[in-house]
């Protein structure tokens, strides 16, 4: 039989679910009784945000709302996108408005949209003219304005289960006119899924090259198969894509990955050949600036405290000179946090002291340590027997700022390393041995 037709559209498109009950994932938000699902059941969307990883159903829910609802729907883009579509859409919410139809906004990408544009938004959004769909894969407290934020509700799509990605690749072979029409023989199905990280757009994309791979290579005009997918030509296919950084998707997270660990690592040559890899693929800067201003905290803390206070300045420099210039800056805060001493001890204290909260009741405040502006709080022991450290010796007085039920615990854990060791030094000085500094 002779070869197939190669399909023009991509098999991620193909297959894009077209309702809820064909959507995969994501149960904690479309499930049922869900409030995004009676929302859209109902047709009573309100102006959302929906923040994800790529892949995880974002622009597919704003689709399948676009199949539900009764509204004017429009789409656009944030890279390609600005004041003017919008303009003009709101023009046409007005209109619209007139004769008592909604106007939904699907905005892909929101994050890339600059202030100047997000505030294009903002009286429209406020005023109910249009309802608003914003889809980013970037932190929306970074990314979106304040005033933007607070007038739509953000939901959190979390990277798809492997059930979740085992469920699309068997609805691709069996509903994709294409797969379904071959005999595919998917030798390991797990390894596909690791390569997807989660993305099922990535899945989808792997798994359609390499079937397209095979049909080109292997498959005789007059044989019908089976086209055998092997672990070794999956990692063909993705080692041929991954060439070009592609800021989207798998790649941004591995190189990401391996330019942070390099930095923790305290190795500025490799951190330095990841900036250029992310850097010459497009990536946005003021993407990697955030992450050296997460990292200055996490990684190096109290061991170089200006190490926090370069990134920050790094952050604000890049996002007022842009490229090429900013890759300068990058490189030297990106060096610097590099060659810096490391300690997690800042990053480790809060996450002990959030488990303790989370995990336990919320104890009173004690007595002492509470404020008393009136005069009956003062009469009731509010504030009574506090000691003000300055009236003592060293600025200290030893003292117990813990609610009683934990009193004498430990949540911060100097290390040994620069600047931290002074800390830990003065603390064991202070409370001589009732703490374990």
């Amino acid at each position: 039989m002779p070869k197939p037709n190669i399909p023009q559209v991509p098999l991620a498109e193909r297959i894009r679910p077209k309702t809820l009950e064909e959507f995969r994932g994501q149960e904690s938000l479309l499930g049922k009784d869900r409030p995004l699902r009676l929302m859209i059941e109902n047709d009573t969307l309100s102006s959302i945000i929906l923040w994800g990883p790529p892949g995880s159903g974002k622009t597919t829910v704003a689709k399948i709302i676009a199949r539900h609802t009764n509204a004017d729907f429009h789409q656009i883009n944030a890279v390609s996108s600005g004041v003017k579509d919008i303009r003009s859409i709101i023009e046409i919410a007005g209109q619209n408005k007139n004769l008592n139809k909604r106007t939904i906004l699907f905005i892909d990408e929101i994050h890339r949209f600059n202030k100047a544009q997000q505030d294009a938004l903002l009286n429209s959004v406020e005023t109910g003219l249009i309802t608003l769909i914003g889809a980013t894969t970037e932190n929306p407290s970074f990314e979106v304005i304040p005033a933007l934020r607070s007038r739509a509700r953000t939901y959190i799509l979390e990277e798809l289960s492997k059930d979740d990605l085992e469920s699309i690749i068997k609805t691709a072979f069996e509903k994709d006119s294409f797969l379904s029409q071959l005999n595919i023989d998917l030798q390991d199905k797990d390894f596909l899924i690791y390569l997807s990280g989660g993305d099922a757009r990535t899945l989808l994309n792997i798994l359609e090259a390499s079937v397209i791979h095979e049909i080109n290579s292997d498959l005789p005009a007059d044989q019908a198969g089976p086209v055998v997918i092997t672990k070794e030509i999956l990692e063909d296919i993705v080692q041929k894509k991954n060439i070009i950084y592609d800021k989207g998707g798998e790649e941004h997270y591995n190189v990401i990955s391996a330019f942070i660990k390099s930095v923790r690592g305290s190795d500025p040559d490799a951190a330095l050949y990841w900036l250029a890899r992310m850097l010459e693929g497009g990536e946005d800067p003021l993407f990697i600036a955030r992450r050296l201003v997460i990292l200055a905290s996490e990684d190096i803390g109290n061991a170089s405290p200006n190490g926090l206070v370069l990134a920050e300045a790094a952050f604000g420099a890049v996002d007022k000179i842009g490229m090429p210039e900013a890759r300068i800056i990058l490189a030297q805060c990106t060096t610097y946090l590099a060659s810096s001493p490391k300690s997690n001890a800042a990053y480790l204290g809060i996450e002990k002291a959030f488990s303790e909260v989370k995990n336990k009741p919320l104890y009173a405040v004690p007595l002492h340590l509470r404020n008393a502006p009136t005069k009956l709080m003062k009469q009731i022991g509010y504030g009574k027997e506090y000691k003000y450290p300055h009236d003592f010796d060293n600025n200290f007085v030893t003292e117990n700022y813990l609610p009683e039920e934990l009193k004498n615990s430990q949540f911060y854990f100097p290390g040994e390393n620069g600047q931290e060791k002074n800390l830990k030094d003065r603390l064991k000085f202070l409370w001589k041995g009732k703490k374990k500094y």
